[in-house]
């Protein structure tokens, strides 16, 4: 026969504190506009909750299966360009609710909200510094596209780089439909990159860029 579940006052508080800390965590993701968002955060910390619940009582061992289906979805979230690769910080965030939830539903709840706060303070005040960081070093991909064929200006483009105190390095060079089109890689100071797009504006050897 089928194990009989009761339904304690443990049971209801541990569900009601994975919907918190999925919500805190879930929020923080909705603000950011990310692909797993309030909703999603907090069905996955509820269903390790629930997961972990129904393996305590039935004494069967689903902690690894939790663990596997987790990988799945955050695998799911991960998006890669040419260049860049997006989504590692809500795949993060969906991996840590998860363990969140399976605090809680082992009734651990202070570990869960202890934790819940340590993450919330790292994605605020971390993402602070990574700002500040991405200022004085940030990265764009150019795409150019000169009015000719003339590799002097793509050499006359590096220079400029240079002077304004940025670093590059050339990804792609071709020649198509009689222009000469490059991509480059150039990192510096935010308001140095500005100053660079400002005078690509104002060079009438670049078609676009």
């Amino acid at each position: 026969m089928p194990p009989e579940f009761h339904i304690s006052n443990q049971d209801l508080i541990k569900v009601g504190l994975a919907i918190v800390c999925g919500a805190i965590l879930g929020l923080e993701r909705q603000y950011k506009n990310k692909t797993a968002g309030f909703r999603t955060i907090i069905l996955i910390c509820l269903g390790s909750t629930l997961f972990t619940m129904v393996a305590q009582q039935t004494g069967q061992l689903v902690n690894i299966n939790i663990v596997t289906g987790i990988g799945f979805i955050g695998a799911g979230v991960i998006f890669k360009d040419n260049y860049y690769v997006n989504g590692l910080t809500t795949a993060a965030v969906i991996w840590i609710s998860a363990a969140i939830g399976m605090a809680v539903g082992s009734g651990n709840y202070t570990l869960a909200l202890i934790t819940t706060v340590i993450i919330l303070l790292i994605l605020v005040l971390f993402r602070l510094l990574e700002d500040y960081i991405d200022k004085v070093h940030h990265e764009k991909i150019l795409f150019l596209v000169f009015d000719s064929t003339d590799h002097d200006n793509l050499v006359m483009m590096e220079d400029l780089i240079g002077k304004l105190g940025l670093k590059y390095s050339r990804r792609f060079v071709s020649k198509r439909d009689g222009c000469l089109q490059a991509t480059i890689a150039v990192t510096g100071h935010k308001k140095q990159l500005s100053k660079l797009d400002e005078k690509l504006l104002k060079m009438p050897q670049v078609k676009a860029f």
